[in-house]
């Protein structure tokens, strides 16, 4: 027996890479709208009721108002816009930070922003662990590809040839904060520095932490054993054994679902940097969703994943 998948948005870059995931996929069965079909609220409703899972690649407006659509149903949804991600009754579907089994038993599933999966996915362990302490004034530094900003976006990189570099979030307030804030468990939201760089795809997520300010003794060691074992047994995320000269994006880089960590500490211990790489449309989107869909389903956490 098949699940039955509706993607509602499927027209988008996240919706695009989703369906090109599950292609060749015989568990599941797509259910497809052609344009005058996805415009019509009756048709749409009736696809919401009659899928097993729907994942919704939409503005947040529109993922909020699908749901609406979608009650009365026993329609298990995966939301990929950021509306629900804090919300009551909705599970961050970030499983290596919740815990593969609450995903698993979830109805309402929201997918983690690309810029807190490589922020959390770096701070919660370390957190939780009790080395960084939840009052430290946290910062984020991190630059994405375009195809993070939608087709507003990309067609401004495809347009304006000599845009390099744009970085954005200028009056703060972010809509990234609130689950940053909330799945790191630390008092307040940090500074987060974003931009975009002119490559499609592709995400750095850097945070700096004074190791000299802490109130207790913190070494490369404890951070790089902490987070070893944290995702000891993750299949998508690898904590670098050793630290690289320089880490890159390039500008034809292939689809990838994977996440890479990295701790670089100064030889006095002073300071550090954690940093992660992903892939702002695979571990940070749409790669993110066929996880969470996978084990809602009790399949195979990687299966139709690009590792």
């Amino acid at each position: 027996m098949t699940t039955k998948i509706f993607i509602d948005g499927a027209a988008g870059t996240t919706g695009l890479e989703i369906r090109d995931r599950l292609t060749g996929r015989e568990e599941f069965s797509l259910i497809v709208l052609d344009d005058a079909q996805r415009k019509d609220e009756a048709t749409r409703k009736d696809a919401l009721h009659s899928a097993d899972v729907a994942i919704l690649c939409l503005p947040d407006a529109a993922a909020i108002e699908a749901v609406q659509l979608a009650e009365g149903s026993d329609t298990r949804i995966i939301d990929a816009s950021s509306a629900h991600r804090v919300a009551d009754d909705w599970t961050y579907g970030f499983p290596e930070i919740v815990g593969q089994d609450h995903v698993a038993q979830s109805q309402l599933v929201s997918n983690p922003g690309c810029y807190p999966t490589g922020f959390l996915a770096l701070v919660t362990p370390l957190v939780r662990a009790g080395l960084l302490p939840t009052s430290y004034p946290f910062s984020v530094n991190a630059v994405s590809g375009y195809s993070g900003g939608g087709n507003a976006l990309i067609d401004r990189f495809n347009n304006e040839p000599n845009l390099a570099f744009r970085t954005y979030g200028l009056a703060h307030g972010h809509k990234h904060l609130p689950e940053m804030q909330t799945y790191s468990g630390i008092d307040g939201p940090p500074v987060f520095s974003p931009s975009v760089i002119a490559a499609h795809r592709g995400m750095v997520v850097d945070t700096p932490i004074v190791l000299s300010a802490l109130p207790g003794r913190v070494t490369s060691s404890d951070l790089q054993n902490t987070l070893n074992e944290f995702y000891a047994s993750s299949p998508l995320v690898k904590v670098a054994s050793g630290l690289p000269s320089e880490i890159t994006l390039s500008q034809g880089a292939e689809p990838w679902d994977g996440l890479e960590l990295f701790v670089s500490v100064a030889a006095d211990q002073s300071h550090a940097r954690l940093i992660a790489r992903l892939d702002n449309l695979g571990k940070g989107a749409s790669g993110a969703a066929i996880q969470n869909l996978n084990i809602m389903c009790g399949l195979p956490e990687t299966a139709g994943l690009r590792i």
